[in-house]
C-alpha cells in the first residue's frame, strides 16, 4: 500500500502537532462522543493526536491508518494497525465507538468507509464525524482574508482537487475529496445509521462539522 502522507508525515507532526486547535475539534468530538468505555476505533488516526480525547472520556483509542510513516508517529499514542479505510481489519460488530477526525476528505470513496463504519459498529454503537465544513472548505473557497471567506463555483459536485488558497495547507501537498453537505448526511443515512446531533466550530464561519449518529439497537 502507498499513502500520499507517508511523504508528509514528519511535516505533518511538526506543523499539527503543537496543541493549537482553532476549529475546536477536540472539543467536538467530546462533546459527539461522550463518555464511554470500550474499544474506540478511530479510522484515519494518523499520527494519533486525538487518541488523548477519546482516553479521557474513558474509552480505550485504537486506529486504523493506511500511512506507515503517520502510524511511525502514532503508535506511541495509541495501539493501531494499518489498514485501508474501505476494508477495516475489525471484525463486523466488534466496537461501541467510531471516530473520524479531519479524515473523510482525505478518502477517495468516504460512502464505501461509511459501510465500513456501519459494520464495525455494534448495535446501538455510535460514530463521532469531525471534519472540514463542506460548505466552507474546499477548492472552491478562498481564505486568504481573516474576517470572510469567499464562496465560489464548485462546491455542488462531488471531487477531488489540490486546489488551494495557501501552501501552508494539506490540500495542496495531498489533494481532498470534496462532499456537498447534502451528499455527507444522505451517505451516512444510507449506510441505516440515524443522525442525532451536529456541531460546527471556527471564525468567523465555521470551518469545522461534527456530526453525531448511530446504529440502530
Amino acid at each position: 500500500m502507498t499513502a500520499a502522507y507517508d511523504e508528509i508525515a514528519d511535516w505533518y507532526e511538526e506543523r499539527f502537532g503543537g496543541g493549537e486547535d482553532p476549529l475546536g475539534l477536540h472539543a467536538a468530538l467530546g462533546e459527539l462522543l461522550g463518555t464511554g468505555s470500550g474499544p474506540c476505533l478511530e479510522i484515519g488516526c494518523g499520527t494519533g493526536h486525538n487518541a488523548g480525547t477519546v482516553a479521557d472520556l474513558g474509552w480505550t483509542p485504537v486506529g486504523v491508518d493506511i500511512s506507515a510513516r503517520m502510524l511511525g508517529h502514532a503508535r506511541g499514542r495509541l495501539p493501531v494497525a494499518r489498514g485501508d479505510a474501505a476494508l477495516v481489519p475489525v471484525r463486523s460488530g466488534a466496537v461501541s465507538a467510531v471516530v473520524t477526525v479531519m479524515a473523510h476528505t482525505d478518502m477517495s470513496d468516504f460512502f464505501a468507509v461509511l459501510r465500513q463504519i456501519e459494520r464495525v459498529l455494534a448495535p446501538g454503537g455510535v460514530y463521532a464525524h469531525v471534519g472540514v465544513h463542506p460548505c466552507f472548505v474546499g477548492g472552491f473557497a478562498d481564505h486568504s482574508d481573516p474576517a470572510a471567506v469567499v464562496v465560489r463555483g464548485g462546491y455542488r459536485e462531488t471531487h477531488w482537487t489540490k486546489e488551494s488558497w495557501t501552501d501552508q495547507g494539506l490540500r495542496d501537498k495531498v489533494g481532498a475529496v470534496h462532499v456537498p453537505l447534502a451528499g455527507l448526511l444522505n451517505g451516512v443515512v444510507a449506510v441505516g445509521m440515524g443522525l442525532e446531533r451536529f456541531v460546527e466550530g471556527g471564525e468567523p464561519v465555521p470551518g469545522m462539522l461534527g456530526i453525531l449518529a448511530r446504529k440502530p439497537g
